[in-house]
């Protein structure tokens, strides 16, 4: 595969499974980087298992999260097996890990070992809970980190309802993310000094960085604020409204939007209503807005009020299924969905890169790995022969 991106040349060694290691490692492959997923034997990667979905039998969990990696399967109990990864990470430039804590040391393979006979090494740890204090020994899932992050007691209708967790993964992939700034960031500290680090974030962290506003109400008040379903904690009115045939995203979330969402529902009079005049009495009020606003959101369609409230330069966009989003032209036009060559299933669909380059573009060049797919071609490149 020709080079591409801004981190062509890039070593990555991935020992990661299921979602934030294997996200950071594709979204460093996606610019470019070589990134050799190395899977347990037996059985590869967890997420290999998790179906349905499945395409023709391969994990559809699996593929959204490995394309553009290189993949070999090393049993890590053998005594080869261990002289093999020995060996990749001796020259790699960057290894990734979310293995239960203490996993590696067990291994012989943590940073500390590692960083004698590589000293530019920059190792990657994504744990449940981060490398110290008094949970670090702990295993975590997203689902834990959403709720110690207090991310959960923010999330649903309200006061009365059940805990909900964000639809989606957000420790997961956002210690994915953060892990991957880390990695960049010691990078180029390394192109100016040739010094390697540790980079240690977690799941726990990835969800407590999401809740900026609602910590903000806390340190200034000594008040934990609730759920308020789609509405904002600072700001009214920015929340979802439901419409006569689905909902719409109204932002109007400043002074100047306000104004022209009165003009939208031919509301004038309300900004005279000392309840609503200002965002602080507006917030005040938030039930008594949103019942009053309701009234005029539903006599519309959303396609109806999406036309009134661009008209007037009021921020808003439909509620969409996954489907729908899928295939909406804004998606489609920034290249989000993609299809891949994948060695055994041909053309299969997966998202797009959400980082764009003008000099050095990203791409997606091969649908995910195999098991052990290219164990082969790996080996040979650190002089392995056939044989061996």
């Amino acid at each position: 595969m020709d080079a591409f991106g801004p981190l062509s040349g890039l070593k990555v060694i991935e020992l990661a499974h299921i979602m934030a290691g294997p996200a950071c490692g594709q979204f460093l492959a996606d610019m470019g980087a070589d990134v050799i997923k190395v899977e347990k034997v037996p059985g590869g990667d967890d997420s290999r298992r998790m179906v349905p979905p499945e395409i023709d039998g391969e994990s559809a969990a699996f593929m959204i999260l490995n394309r553009n990696k290189r993949g070999t399967a090393i049993n890590l109990k053998s005594p080869t097996g261990k002289a093999v990864l020995e060996k990749m990470l001796a020259s790699a430039d960057v290894v990734i890990e979310n293995y239960r804590p203490g996993t590696m040391e067990g291994l012989g393979m943590g940073y500390e070992t590692l960083k004698v006979r590589n000293p530019g090494l920059i190792y990657c740890q994504i744990t449940g809970f981060g490398a110290t204090g008094p949970y670090s020994e702990r295993a975590g899932f997203d689902l834990i980190g959403q709720g110690i992050s207090g991310l959960m007691s923010v999330t649903g209708e309200g006061a009365g309802r059940p805990p909900i967790k964000a639809g989606v993964p957000v420790g997961d992939i956002g210690a994915g993310m953060l892990a991957a700034m880390g990695i960049l960031a010691a990078y180029i500290h390394r192109l100016k000094t040739g010094e390697g680090q540790l980079v240690d974030t977690s799941l726990l962290e990835a969800s407590i960085v999401n809740t900026s506003w609602v910590s903000a109400i806390f340190l200034a008040t000594g008040v934990s604020p609730g759920a308020l379903g789609s509405a904002h904690p600072l700001s009214a009115p920015y929340q979802a409204m439901q419409t006569s045939d689905g909902w719409v995203n109204i932002g109007a979330a400043n002074q100047a939007n306000w104004l022209r969402l009165l003009q939208a529902v031919d509301r004038p009079e309300l900004n005279e209503d000392a309840r609503f005049a200002t965002n602080s009495a507006r917030m005040q009020n938030l039930p008594e807005l949103i019942e009053i606003l309701s009234q005029s959101f539903t006599r519309y369609s959303t396609a109806e009020w999406l036309q009134r409230l661009e008209a007037v330069g009021v921020p808003a966009g439909p509620v969409l299924s996954i489907g729908d989003m899928l295939k909406d032209p804004q998606v489609l036009a920034r290249d989000m969905v993609v299809e891949v060559e994948h060695s055994r299933l041909g053309p299969v669909k997966t998202l797009g890169s959400p980082i764009k380059f003008s000099h050095t573009p990203t791409a997606i060049r091969r649908g995910s790995p195999m098991l052990g797919e290219h164990s082969r071609e790996i080996l040979g490149e650190y002089g392995y022969s056939d044989s061996e």
